[in-house]
């Protein structure tokens, strides 16, 4: 009888295991949704606006017309892969 009995649970395991499942979800989903209260609305700005607003106040003081030359930014670059083993002189 037993071997009946494990023959059934193991080909019919997905149809009980999966409503559950998803009604031990649903239960802790609500029980958290219980615990923390309800969602209070965001009204605070996004991480894009923020960034933004943080950017443009950076450049308040500072003159956008005076910029580094392309020469003393290349001058900080990591040198490529390619070029390590060839001599300086070149």
């Amino acid at each position: 009888m037993w071997p009946i009995v494990w023959t059934a649970m193991r080909t019919y395991t997905p149809y009980v295991t999966f409503p559950v499942a998803f009604v031990v979800g649903a239960v802790g989903y609500h029980l958290e949704w219980f615990v923390r209260g309800t969602p209070k609305p965001r009204e605070d700005k996004s991480v894009a606006e923020l960034r933004e607003e943080r950017k443009l106040q950076e450049q308040m003081g500072t003159d956008s017309t005076q910029v580094l030359s392309l020469k003393d930014k290349l001058e900080f670059a990591p040198k490529a892969a390619l070029n390590r083993n060839r001599s300086e002189k070149s």
